[in-house]
């Protein structure tokens, strides 16, 4: 057994597969678009064969600014090693992107730092 697929609801679709595709080159899918409910997704599909599902609908609830909310916190990538880490954070720092924590080395051991990527959503790079 394997997880098939996470998936995740942004606002801006385009914006999230954009993210995706030029840090992370990423593939993705073309655009599925259900015009009976509004919704529409896109599965972006990484090197190792894992997916992520980036989904938008016209009815979405608010946001929460709560980063300790109930349910999914955050989306870890292992990026290939401690200079790796060092890199994308750098990387996705300089392009304005919030860097919450590290890189550093975590009290469980991993070598990792944490990004608040579009609309709040937490990217933990690790080693």
């Amino acid at each position: 057994m394997h997880i098939e697929h996470v998936a995740i609801y942004v606002k801006d679709l385009e914006k999230a597969k954009e993210f995706f595709t030029s840090y992370f080159n990423c593939t993705v899918n073309d655009l599925y678009h259900n015009k009976k409910t509004g919704f529409k997704s896109y599965f972006v599909s990484f090197d190792s064969g894992a997916r992520l599902e980036i989904m938008t609908r016209d009815n979405l609830l608010p946001d929460s600014d709560d980063k300790t909310r109930l349910g999914y916190v955050h989306l870890a990538l292992c990026v290939g090693g401690r200079e790796n880490v060092d890199i994308y954070t750098r990387k996705l720092q300089e392009n304005g992107y919030n860097v919450l924590s590290g890189p550093r080395v975590t009290g469980d051991g991993y070598y990792e730092s944490v990004v608040e990527i579009f609309e709040g959503n937490l990217l933990e790079l690790c080693a």
